[in-house]
């Protein structure tokens, strides 16, 4: 699903969050919440538990993905 136009993640204007929930760490990478919550099992995404809510940490997002990214080039 494309992001929404006025979703606070998609601003052009706002800076990046340094965390954000779990759907949106979703739409903000392309992959499925079970393949999410399977990478955070194995250390490769970094999470903050804030009482009930998990926040995921964007940096961690951010170099996952250019780690993966470099492994395909």
């Amino acid at each position: 699903m494309p992001p929404r136009s006025g979703h606070p993640l998609y601003e052009a204007n706002l800076p990046e969050p340094i965390s954000m929930r779990v759907n949106d760490a979703c739409r903000y990478t392309g992959i499925s919440r079970s393949t999410l919550y399977l990478l955070i099992a194995s250390g490769d995404i970094e999470i903050i538990k804030l009482g009930a809510s998990t926040l995921v940490v964007t940096e961690s997002l951010r170099r996952f993905v250019n780690e993966k990214r470099r492994c395909a080039s």
